[in-house]
């Protein structure tokens, strides 16, 4: 894998940990281009809409969690499958978060989520 890749793998680590596990927005900040764009309706756009939706989660979430389960790099965008965790003794979300970069920095998001079932019809799992 080329190193740009890592290197963006590694920035989208450091954004779970900084934005949702730490919800410290001047640390993420680092990691955000100037322009950057929402995809997700419950956020606003930009980079002031990241401020404010950490701001939420940080009151309304204080003990949020994000567990990367596997990162996926192809040229400028990084996959994430993520295990989150609202409150802790919660199932969870199975979540999907795509990041697209320009020059080492995110510029774009979007998400799928999925809250985990309380029963499978089969023994895999989300993860």
């Amino acid at each position: 894998m080329s190193s740009t890749a890592e290197r963006n793998k590694q920035a989208v680590r450091e954004f779970y940990e900084y934005a949702i596990n730490r919800k410290d927005f001047t640390a993420a900040r680092s990691l955000i281009g100037d322009r950057y764009t929402q995809h997700n309706p419950r956020i606003a756009d930009g980079v002031d809409g990241l401020e404010s939706f950490i701001d939420e989660l940080r009151t309304r979430f204080p003990y949020l969690r994000a567990e990367v389960k596997q990162l996926y790099a192809d040229g400028d965008v990084v996959i994430g499958h993520v295990h989150g965790i609202r409150v802790p003794g919660q199932a969870g979300t199975a979540i999907i978060d795509i990041f697209r970069f320009d020059e080492d920095k995110i510029v774009e998001h979007w998400d799928v989520m999925q809250p985990l079932p309380d029963r499978s019809a089969n023994p895999n799992g989300m993860f």
